[in-house]
């Protein structure tokens, strides 16, 4: 899957180990070609033991003959990172960042390290089930794009698109799409604690009811409209709780939140910490 070089995460956190965890148990590599930098010392010994890869609080010394270079600091500590990093970065290795609203004009620019890779994950990415947008510079080499989508790959699936704006769609579409599922389960188990049901009985309901519409409609291959409209009959219980909940304005304030989500992706790729608009 990629050559004999190390693989280097810098930032060794839940998203990081994901892909750590998914390609030593799933891909195949050995926990010594992984190298994991991070100024959390516990965190990285626990690592070490976990996984035997090898760790360290020295950014630089991470990142020497690697391969692939990952950056999954959170974004408030990409800045320090990348001065950290700067012409340190082996002239051969692809850089990978998975640093929510981070250009690549600015990785690029900051690390002077032309060959990078900017991805969107998702949570559901801990367990291998995630969705994962990714984009390129010019400099990157098909090989090196194979190592991308093989990498990105350990996270669940892939999508490359060309035009780096597709990921800040993706960040309010599908990396902040759990959120809203998230909140839409809560809401059905509270209604159903609300009704009568045991707690345990409402959560156990809402998921297999999740779980069982999502199979439903892979299966089926039909449009959600086309799905909705076929248990909705005249006068049901299901025409009365799509009134209500189109009254309540449901789906406008759904694309509402996915909008908001999307420019305040675009506000922190500019550098603005403020600016939300919340009329």
């Amino acid at each position: 899957m990629f050559d004999d070089r190390p693989i280097a995460f810098v930032g060794p956190g839940v998203m990081a180990e994901a892909m750590v965890a998914s390609l030593i148990k799933r891909g195949g590599l050995k926990g010594e070609r992984v190298r994991m930098s991070g100024p959390r010392a516990h965190r990285l010994e626990r690592l070490h033991e976990k996984y035997g890869a090898e760790t360290t609080t020295d950014n630089r010394k991470a990142v020497e003959d690697a391969s692939i270079v990952v950056l999954a600091v959170k974004p408030q500590s990409l800045e320090a990172v990348l001065d950290d990093l700067q012409s340190g970065i082996p002239e051969q290795a692809l850089v990978v960042s998975i640093v929510a609203g981070a250009r690549l004009t600015v990785i690029t620019d900051r690390l002077k390290h032309a060959a990078a890779v900017r991805a969107m994950p998702n949570t559901p990415g801990q367990i291998g089930a995630g969705i994962t947008v990714w984009t390129k510079t010019s400099a990157v080499t098909d090989k090196q794009s194979q190592y991308a989508k093989d990498l990105l790959a350990a996270l669940g699936k892939e999508i490359e698109v060309e035009d780096e704006s597709y990921l800040d769609m993706a960040t309010a579409l599908s990396g902040t799409g759990p959120t809203y599922v998230f909140l839409f389960m809560e809401a059905m188990i509270d209604a159903g604690v609300h009704m009568g049901f045991p707690r345990r009985i409402a959560e156990e309901l809402v998921l297999e009811t999740i779980r069982g519409s999502l199979k439903y409609y892979e299966h089926s291959a039909s449009h959600p409209a086309r799905l909705r409209n076929q248990v909705t009959s005249p006068g049901g219980t299901s025409a009365e709780a799509i009134y209500y909940l189109e009254k309540a304005g449901f789906r406008t304030g759904l694309a509402r939140a996915i909008w908001a989500a999307y420019e305040r992706s675009v506000e922190l790729g500019e550098g603005k910490k403020r600016g939300r608009n919340h009329s």
